[in-house]
């Protein structure tokens, strides 16, 4: 019968030094303005946002509620 292979070793000796790598931005220049539009949206119509979210939140609640309980 065959044996399974042994788990990984935790710990101090299990521990692989952490590579470090150097990642420049690769955004390009339409990310750039998209980013910059979305947040000025978001400021100027966050409120709204929040509100929206919070009523479809909602909604899918009671239909949830709704649905468990005619089961």
């Amino acid at each position: 019968m065959r044996e399974p292979p042994l788990l990984p070793v935790f710990g101090k000796l299990g521990v692989k030094a952490p590579v470090v790598t150097a990642v420049a931005p690769t955004m390009s220049r339409s990310a750039k303005t998209m980013a910059t539009r979305k947040r000025e949206v978001l400021s100027s119509h966050g409120g709204m946002a929040l509100k929206l979210f919070v009523v479809v939140w909602t909604i899918l609640v009671l239909a949830a509620v709704f649905f468990i309980t005619q089961a």
